[in-house]
């Protein structure tokens, strides 16, 4: 089964740039080693990094009309920064390498399954 580990956080405070600047490349490493273990145990398969909701654009239909809005269709203050997609047994351990992420200390991960489209 497939899992998708969404990673969101506070724009305003909660990005891995924001850390003092010690930190900045220990966070770096330490998210690429999260990798390299997904990757050395089989179950890594993409990962996306998004850019800031700034730069989004949201469509919707509305009384038949298309209409485009800028940035994400929530008002909220964390927001879908990235993704990675992987493949394993369970939802426990979708869960547990979920936990590893970095980003669970700043904003949150949510792992969601996948299912096929098309």
């Amino acid at each position: 089964m497939q899992y998708a580990l969404l990673i969101y956080a506070d724009e305003a405070t909660g990005l891995p740039e924001q850390l003092p600047a010690d930190a900045i490349e220990k966070f770096r490493l330490e998210a690429q080693a999260v990798i390299e273990e997904m990757k050395s145990a089989g179950v890594f398969v993409s990962s996306l990094r998004l850019t800031t909701a700034a730069t989004a654009k949201t469509q919707r239909v509305l009384a038949n009309v298309l209409r485009t809005t800028d940035g994400p269709f929530a008002e909220t203050k964390e927001v879908l920064g990235g993704l990675i997609l992987i493949e394993c047994e369970s939802p426990d351990d979708a869960l547990a390498w979920a936990a590893k992420i970095p980003m669970v200390r700043l904003g949150s991960v949510e792992v969601r399954p996948v299912r096929a489209c098309g």
